[in-house]
């Protein structure tokens, strides 16, 4: 059976997109490193993304970008960047490794939904590097147009920096206007 894990990253960033993988990894393929991506340095996450992209059958990568995930909300946003994924790999799965626990069937292509299946499934844990290290790259990209922000780091991730960046900087054309950007405290007058 032809199977494809899919996973996503940025769900929970201020910032950019959201960007799903989808792949599809060689029979019996072992690789001793490979792990869910948050269980990963970065510096291994950037050499396992060419061994999974130069080994694996297929794969694929899609971003929902923040103007789309304000439409529509952060879990539409992130099925549809996964469904766009497996839109774009060109050999067809018989079936789909969802990461979490909620996803949109697939027209054609049942699914099964597996909690952390990042840390379970090999396809699933290459598909959550992949998503992680194509985002970081552009996050990367959108840090030399708007250094105050720290996204080289934070990636787009709610650290006091960033929101003290939005506080004193203001949004930019990339942030989720849909999202609490400041972390204000409930004022209570006594």
């Amino acid at each position: 059976m032809i199977e494809a894990g899919c996973d996503e990253a940025g769900r929970g960033c201020l910032a950019g997109p959201v960007v799903a993988a989808a792949v599809i990894l060689p029979a019996g393929f072992r690789n001793d490193l490979l792990n869910d991506s948050k269980q990963l340095t970065e510096k291994q996450r950037d050499a396992l993304r060419p061994v999974i992209e130069e080994q694996a059958v297929d794969w694929a990568v899609a971003f929902i970008d923040n103007h789309e995930i304000d439409k529509i909300n952060i879990l539409k946003a992130s099925i549809t960047a996964m469904h766009r994924a497996v839109d774009k790999l060109k050999t067809k799965p018989e079936h789909l490794l969802i990461d979490g626990n909620r996803f949109y069937p697939y027209p054609g292509i049942k699914h099964t939904c597996v909690i952390k299946g990042d840390g379970k499934y090999l396809s699933i844990a290459a598909a959550s590097i992949l998503a992680k290290t194509h985002r970081d790259e552009y996050m990367l990209k959108l840090h030399s147009k708007y250094p105050g922000y720290d996204w080289d780091k934070n990636k787009g991730y709610p650290t006091k920096k960033h929101r003290a960046a939005i506080a004193k900087i203001g949004v930019t054309s990339y942030h989720r206007r849909s999202f609490r950007l400041l972390d204000e405290q409930l004022k209570l007058d006594l």
